[in-house]
């Protein structure tokens, strides 16, 4: 484990511990351990945080509000061009901390640090774009000698809530549109990646051009989150994760803008035109890329029953030719699931789905937390593998008699974030474009594309929202009309 013991050997281990960050000032208190889920040591901390020191990091925020709002454009926008500019300078240490908390493959781990540094410069470019617009009042007798216009402004204190799977990237996603739109920020981190959010967090709270107090984090579970939610400071909630947490985010955050990202159970089309080659080589990384801990994992893929055996014979081939083990070795694609929990929960399905009558294409074992990648043939719609949301390297095939069946079994499922279609025929992409209901569409490609720079988030159960620089800074911003008469 050469890897951990560069790491260490480098830098002082007492660095590898996240402290509180409420406002400028860290705080110390009981640590506690975070294990990584593939050397099973611990290998960083962070203070445990009580509902109280939550009420804290909302009432600096709320202060600090104040002058968030009132800060000039063009300090925020330096602000978080600094922010990318150090993280730039620091990227090969931030891939190792997210390698070292939540075990993601060191080549993945720097594909979301730079991912991350790119969505900053984007939000920064955003800044010069926060606009309102005229509006013809005198279009009616009464406003005849009105003119009219509004404009957008900072909604308050936004608390973000951000999940292990990305770490970085996610919190990016939450912070960096809402610091530039003015507001002020509380962070809650997930709890399997706190010293990640504590570095970054740093950046910002350490660029000469940050404003004072704007940027708080707090570690915890359920009773930290709650009292964040249920709070009336915040005016904005915004959260990734899970459908059962933000049906009770919903429930208990009150009159508040509420921006959900929940997750999905993502779907393609391999339509008989396809190339085969193409769908099965980019299939095999949607299904399997981050241990399938994707909220736009593929996890149902459609194929037409004309092709159906080929295409699952070009998929196996692929699925082989991943590495999978060591998340620090260069070469890995895939590493463990985030505990062994997780892992138990996903064999379990397979073996269900096998009972029901399916046949395992390739993978299927687990040792530990890894789970191999694992393609599932002969799947059925009433089989729990396809019904809902796996998160695990799990993908399954069903074959179909042709687009109009794939479309109605895509479409009959409670999410609806993102769906494809691989295909050679310009009238079936015109018709997937109108006849899919998810939030993106994706024609030749998996689903589990993404740019940071696209408005993303999903329909039914899948969330409420948008995020993506530009269209994050809608949701953390109010209209403000204003009539000169």
């Amino acid at each position: 484990m050469g890897f951990l013991s560069k790491i260490f050997n480098t830098q002082k281990k007492e660095e590898l511990i996240a402290k509180k960050l409420i406002g400028n000032q860290e705080f110390d208190g009981e640590l506690i351990e975070v294990i990584n889920p593939y050397t099973k040591k611990a290998e960083t901390k962070y203070v445990k945080c009580t509902p109280e020191d939550a009420v804290d990091a909302l009432n600096t925020a709320k202060k600090a509000f104040n002058k968030t709002k009132n800060s000039p454009l063009h300090q925020r926008i330096a602000w978080i061009e600094d922010v990318a500019k150090k993280l730039e300078e620091k990227k090969d240490e931030f891939a190792k901390y997210i390698t070292l908390e939540v075990a993601k493959p060191i080549s993945q781990a720097k594909i979301e640090v730079q991912r991350c540094i790119e969505n900053l410069k984007i939000c920064a470019a955003e800044g010069y774009h926060i606009l309102g617009e005229t509006i013809p009042t005198d279009a009616t007798k009464s406003g005849a000698k009105t003119v009219s216009f509004y404009k957008r402004v900072p909604a308050g204190v936004v608390v973000a809530i951000t999940p292990f799977n990305f770490p970085l990237n996610l919190v990016a996603h939450k912070i960096a549109p809402a610091l530039i739109a003015g507001n002020s920020v509380v962070l809650k981190p997930t709890p399997e990646a706190p010293y990640t959010a504590y570095a970054f967090a740093k950046l910002f709270i350490e660029s000469e051009y940050a404003i004072p107090d704007a940027l708080s984090v707090v570690y915890g579970d359920a009773d930290v989150g709650s009292t964040l939610v249920k709070s009336p400071i915040p005016r904005v909630i915004s959260f990734t994760g899970s459908v059962p947490v933000g049906k009770i985010i919903t429930q208990n955050a009150g009159i508040k803008k509420v921006a959900l990202e929940l997750g999905g159970n993502a779907a393609t089309f391999v339509e008989a035109s396809a190339d085969l080659d193409l769908a099965a080589q980019r299939c095999a990384i949607g299904a399997f890329a981050n241990s399938g801990q994707v909220c736009i994992s593929l996890q149902r893929i459609y194929v037409d029953e004309k092709i159906y055996e080929e295409f699952a014979a070009k998929l196996g081939e692929e699925s082989s030719k991943l590495k999978v083990g060591n998340p620090f070795e260069e070469d890995t694609f895939m590493g463990p699931l985030i505990n062994e929990d997780s892992a138990i929960r996903a064999e379990s399905w397979i073996q269900s789905a096998i009972k029901e009558g399916a046949r395992i294409i390739a993978g299927g074992k687990r040792e530990g937390n890894i789970l191999e990648p694992t393609i599932l043939a002969d799947v059925t719609d009433d089989m729990k593998i396809v019904c809902e949301e796996v998160f695990a390297p799990i993908v399954s095939l069903v074959k179909v008699s042709g687009y109009e069946e794939a479309v109605e079994k895509m479409n009959n499922s409670p999410y609806g974030l993102q769906y494809s279609i691989f295909t050679n025929r310009v009238d079936l992409t015109r018709k997937a474009i109108d006849d899919f209901e998810a939030g993106g569409v994706i024609i030749n490609d998996i689903p589990t594309l993404r740019f940071d720079i696209q408005p993303y988030g999903g329909i039914k159960l899948s969330g409420i929202g948008r995020e993506g620089p530009k269209y994050a800074i809608e949701e953390m911003t109010e209209i403000k009309t204003v009539i000169i008469k």
